[in-house]
């Protein structure tokens, strides 16, 4: 049974790269919104303001109990970043690289020098213990041996173990063993491969396990952060799949996509709400964007995705991701024009934000998209939260005709602004093409759904491109992320090996 706040308020936040959308629901059903550059206290802030301009709380008042629901791109970014848990692999004697060797293969086919993305985990801890196939211990374990290792990576700043094993998915005894030897020396978070992906495949398993070590105690960190602000207030939060879950079994490879996938959940709604059965959600906030395919109500899903170089096995919509938001850089390498991978963000933002160190300077100087639809003036600056400066971005614009004539380029600011958006857009389509016409679905038969920050400004032109008759624009496009998170039902995702459990119901001793 869902759990009724006292106050009646129910909060909905989507805490994006750049921005932290706010949807609240008064108790008489209304709709209220806010928006806040993102930062550890924006989704606070955010209710705060809605509760504030609602008349429901007087300034400097404590909040209300409220019911809070949560989708947050904090995992994303540590993962994306390295910036987790310090982290220790404990595995099998002679496994401590099978992580840095994965696969072998190739990410690009034909580069000479391949740059692989540096490895989650700190350190490894190799034991000799060790169990067969069908689950006869090969090697004992050496408790005090593990226990002397264990204070070693403890005293070296390692606080989060995972710990990985052959054959624990058919026979966790041995992990259990281990895990429960490291809560006793003190790490604040041990974690086991059965428990978070119980599949035969070790190199994914293991990654699954060292990736959940590595993110999920930032995510409690964030929960308890948040429950401190919000006494009393039950919290839920975004998984990739598409369906809530409280603070305690929310977890790093089940938030991967925490708030794409509330746009997801709202871009099916509308879409079935306005009677198509095929859509496109088209989701463009100031960091990247998001492309999805919705096939008679329902999005595809994915259990085992590659994020950041990490392999997850874990639910996840199926959602596409190009890196070209609002607050994408826009750069001429010299050759060509460029927009992305690298953003703004929220700090220091695009030029026209206009946000000043402590000696006055400003902060950012190199154009983002935002910038530039400003200039030809696709962006309504009255419909942002502060005052947007043109100023500075004709400045940015004229550093980069400069560049472009010393190349022999000769343009125009508005020609080169222009230019940059066609580039964003043609990523953009790129992207769309991938989830729609590579799966065998013409983009010509669905409905554009454009939502987040950005969307509005691109949506038209994509349509456009792409050929598509038919675009939504829900009254609520650019907090329906938020809106989706609201309109998401709880769940739990739970993995069982059906073929073990059948042969074990038959008395047969499992494979």
């Amino acid at each position: 049974m869902a759990v009724v706040a006292p106050s009646g308020w129910e909060f909905w936040v989507d805490r994006g790269g750049t921005f932290t959308d706010c949807i609240g629901r008064a108790p008489d059903g209304r709709l209220h919104s806010a928006k806040r550059l993102s930062s550890d206290t924006a989704a606070v802030e955010g209710i705060r303001a809605i509760l504030e301009q609602a008349q429901a709380l007087a300034p400097g008042d404590p909040l209300p109990d409220c019911r809070v629901k949560l989708g947050t791109t904090l995992a994303t970014n540590a993962l994306l970043e390295r910036r987790g848990a310090a982290t220790l692999l404990v595995t099998n004697r002679g496994l401590g690289d099978l992580l840095a060797i994965g696969t072998q293969e190739r990410p690009d086919l034909f580069a000479l020098a391949i740059e692989k993305p540096p490895p989650l985990q700190d350190g490894a801890l190799e034991v000799t213990a060790r169990v067969a196939a069908d689950g006869a211990p090969v090697a004992p374990l050496d408790p005090g041996a593990l226990r002397e290792a264990l204070r070693a990576h403890l005293a070296s700043g390692c606080h989060s173990v995972a710990v990985v094993l052959i054959h624990a998915h058919a026979h966790p005894e041995l992990e259990e063993q281990i895990s429960k030897l490291a809560r006793e020396m003190g790490f604040p978070f041990v974690v086991a491969s059965h428990e978070v992906a119980r599949e035969v495949g070790l190199l994914a398993r293991g990654e699954t396990t060292v990736a959940d070590a590595y993110l999920t105690p930032l995510l409690r960190d964030h929960a308890v952060t948040l429950a401190r602000a919000l006494p009393g207030s039950p919290l839920r939060f975004m998984q990739s799949s598409g369906g809530l879950t409280d603070a305690a079994h929310f977890r790093g490879p089940a938030a991967l996509l925490s708030g794409p996938a509330g746009g997801v959940v709202a871009a099916a709604r509308v879409a079935g709400d306005a009677g198509h059965a095929r859509a496109l959600g088209f989701d463009m906030g100031g960091t990247s964007t998001d492309v999805s395919l919705v096939v008679d109500g329902e999005v595809e899903r994915s259990f085992e995705t590659v994020v950041g170089g990490v392999r997850v096995k874990a639910p996840m919509l199926r959602i596409h991701t190009v890196a070209a938001g609002g607050g994408s850089l826009c750069r001429f390498d010299g050759f060509r024009l460029t927009v992305g991978p690298e953003s703004a963000g929220s700090d220091p933002g695009p030029v026209c934000y206009g946000l000043r160190d402590a000696e006055g300077r400003p902060r950012s100087r190199e154009l983002a998209l935002t910038d530039a639809n400003l200039h030809l003036g696709r962006l309504q600056p009255d419909r942002f939260p502060f005052e947007l400066q043109r100023e500075p971005v004709a400045g940015a614009l004229g550093g980069l005709a400069q560049a472009l004539a010393r190349e022999g380029f000769r343009l125009e600011l508005d020609e080169i602004a222009a230019g940059f958006v066609a580039v964003a857009n043609a990523s953009m389509a790129q992207a769309v093409l991938q989830v729609s016409l590579a799966r065998g679905i013409d983009p010509r038969d669905c409905a554009l759904v454009g939502f987040g920050g950005a969307g509005g400004q691109h949506v038209c032109a994509l349509a456009r491109e792409l050929g598509i008759g038919t675009v939504l624009l829900h009254p609520l496009a650019g907090l329906l992320s938020a809106y989706g998170i609201g309109l998401a039902e709880e769940s739990c995702d739970c993995q069982r090996d059906a073929a073990r459990a059948r042969l074990g119901a038959a008395g047969r001793a499992p494979a």
